[in-house]
């Protein structure tokens, strides 16, 4: 049995139904009830309180670990998590780590990120490390702008990164969780060229077959918006990438194509198959 934690995020849910659809039994832990893939069994369970992850992980073999917003803060523990599934017997857990462990290592942030990868290191278990750069999912924050005003409010409108396909990451994740030979693996994950947050509007313009304006924030603006659905640190610090990205940040890895031996699928892909959201 393998437990995929986030199971109904844009990451979880692809690779729950992918694991799900290759006959493995899955069950799919997320804070509150909901519904699920077919074929996987629910746990509600809250990651901040690692002891209630218990009955989720008894009897499984294998963890996907992405940890929720609040797990990131300062203060969280979530080395804790892993502790658990070593206790009840789980051999392998694939972390969703993020980029900036290695582009920016001094963030408290990612510190933190760096001290968890850590622990799995040591932990005697079985482990890969997913370290992804920017999600094309995240332009669902211009969904409801796009639909009521048909327009995309971001910053940095002309600075791009190469952001990678949420379902690309579960492929990979799915990949690590059941092959051997990705086990002690750190794989950098980006799509397959960069990309501006105008050309991201363009995008969705071409995948709705309507105009879509874009409009520039200010970064305190940005700031403001994004810190009510994350850390402020983690909003500040993933602003100074997309206004700054480095030279590694703007990198294209070859990662994605290594373990699935195809290349990333671009934005304009994952805006085709989103565009009801826009509409």
């Amino acid at each position: 049995m393998i437990v995929v934690t986030g199971a109904t995020g844009n990451i979880g849910r692809p690779l729950t139904q992918a694991l799900t659809e290759a006959g493995h039994e899955v069950t799919a832990v997320s804070r509150h009830t909901t519904a699920v893939p077919n074929g996987a069994r629910h746990v509600a369970a809250d990651l901040a309180e690692p002891a209630g992850l218990r009955p989720a992980l008894d009897g499984a073999k294998a963890l996907f670990l992405l940890l929720s917003g609040d797990l990131h803060a300062t203060g969280a523990s979530p080395a804790d998590i892993i502790g658990e599934a070593a206790a009840v017997g789980v051999r392998r857990v694939v972390l969703l780590s993020t980029l900036g462990v290695v582009t920016r290592p001094f963030g408290s942030t990612r510190i933190a990120m760096r001290e968890l990868e850590d622990t799995l290191r040591e932990s005697g278990l079985d482990w890969a490390i997913l370290r992804p750069g920017g999600f094309a999912s995240n332009a669902l924050w211009w969904a409801e702008s796009v639909r009521t005003q048909q327009v995309v409010a971001a910053p940095f409108g002309d600075i791009g990164v190469p952001i990678i396909d949420p379902a690309d990451i579960a492929a990979v994740a799915a990949a690590c969780l059941l092959d051997d030979r990705h086990t002690g693996a750190a794989y950098e994950l980006t799509g397959p060229a960069v990309i501006t947050p105008r050309g991201q509007a363009e995008a969705i313009a071409t995948a709705l077959g309507s105009p879509v304006r874009f409009h520039e924030l200010t970064r305190d603006e940005a700031e403001a918006a994004m810190a009510q659905s994350m850390p402020a640190e983690l909003a500040n610090d993933t602003l100074d990438i997309l206004g700054s990205p480095s030279p590694a940040e703007l990198r294209v890895s070859p990662d994605v194509e290594r373990v699935l031996g195809r290349a990333p699928r671009p934005f304009a892909d994952w805006a085709a198959r989103n565009v009801d959201a826009f509409r």
